[in-house]
């Protein structure tokens, strides 16, 4: 067994310490920046791509630029501030896949407070449960779903609609928050900690209920960082790039390795609120994905469905699938539906923040 020194950089101290059997990547490494707030870390450079479409709104076509998600953001932070939401308070987000489920963990993070997702098809039970266990203190959602949750506002929960349409009684209007005022800096936390929790999804993992998963900002700031950072990046995201986001936000997958990632990056955000086959081969065409986030079942159903010969595929440069592995099979299927595509897996989980491994495919070579 052999023991060899490695120094540990952070900001503040640099500690020598001695590790048994340590495996060191041929990549260089990436400086990372833990110590900011996630807000912070991922609109870090902004300025250089603020008037590039940064969300797609796949059913309405709406575009939202990096300059609208920032400004808008920070205004929805200004409006849960005013609301009474502060550090450390939990806000539960109850949609489906939309720009607004940006918005809100955005705004959340601003505020200095948690975000905790949940499937918006959950019984009425399910979201209680999670809501009392998480202490949530406000719900976004949309009306559909507010007779789900409507006993909660006996126990002082808030609810915020994101409809444009006619709200439920003594529910708010998420526009009327996004039209709040810019926090000002004496209004929003002195200090976030890096070790200041974030975001908190609920995992069963393969056995058991559901249980919060405490994810902070100095963690998420990492695991985002070691896959799009630097200049061999493990998940090889770019500027030009328009992500494929089809699966569910409420999920870290989707919040991180898509949501997180392509923020930090500047790429462009193809939000769709569920996976229907022929809409889903339409909007990649439309929109030109260049980057395909997928799982097996989505997989699967591209491979079989006779729909993508309908289609111009051409613009997708990678696949990526995780959740679950992907046999031989499958992925020779995939690839010749993808016929420019690099295809790759990844594997993770929720505690992890999530990812644990990726394909090294996915960026340049290295030699070994």
């Amino acid at each position: 067994m052999t023991t060899q020194n490695v120094i540990i950089k952070d900001q503040n101290d640099q500690k020598q310490c001695s590790n048994d059997v340590i495996f060191r990547s041929k990549l260089p490494d990436i400086y990372i920046p833990n110590h900011l707030p996630l807000h912070d870390y991922i609109f870090e450079n902004i300025s250089e791509f603020a008037a590039k479409p940064c969300l797609i709104n796949g059913p309405t076509g709406e575009v939202y630029t990096y300059a609208d998600v920032h400004v808008t953001s920070r205004k929805l932070a200004a409006g849960l501030h005013n609301l009474g939401v502060k550090q450390h308070d939990v806000v539960m987000i109850l949609l489906p896949n939309s720009p607004e489920v940006v918005l809100t963990f955005l705004a959340a993070s601003f505020v200095g407070a948690i975000t905790t997702s949940a499937n918006p098809f959950f019984t009425p039970a399910e979201i209680s449960k999670q809501a009392k266990a998480s202490a949530a203190k406000l719900i976004v959602t949309q009306s559909r779903y507010v007779d789900k949750i409507k006993n909660l506002q006996n126990d002082g929960v808030l609810i915020v609609t994101t409809d444009s349409d006619a709200i439920p009684e003594n529910c708010l209007r998420f526009s009327e928050l996004t039209q709040s005022e810019e926090p000002r800096v004496d209004s929003i936390p002195e200090k976030i900690s890096p070790d200041d929790v974030v975001a908190l999804p609920f995992s069963s993992g393969t056995t058991g209920l559901p249980k919060g998963v405490m994810l902070t900002h100095k963690g998420l700031v990492t695991s985002v960082a070691q896959q799009v950072d630097g200049e061999n990046p493990n998940l090889y995201f770019n500027r030009d790039d328009v992500i494929l986001c089809v699966l569910p936000m409420f999920h870290i997958y989707a919040l991180n390795s898509i949501m997180l990632c392509s923020l930090r990056v500047g790429a462009t955000i193809l939000i769709m609120p569920k996976f229907e086959i022929t809409l889903l081969l339409e909007q990649i065409q439309r929109c030109k994905v260049t980057v395909a986030m997928v799982v097996p079942p989505i997989v699967l159903a591209i491979a079989k469905s006779p729909e993508t010969e309908k289609y111009d595929l051409s613009s997708v440069r990678m696949v990526k699938s995780g959740a679950a592995p992907l046999g031989k099979e499958l992925e020779d299927a995939i690839s010749a539906k993808f016929p420019n595509a690099k295809l790759g897996q990844g594997y993770g989980m929720t505690e992890a923040g999530p990812v644990l491994a990726m394909s090294l495919g996915f960026g340049t070579v290295v030699r070994w």
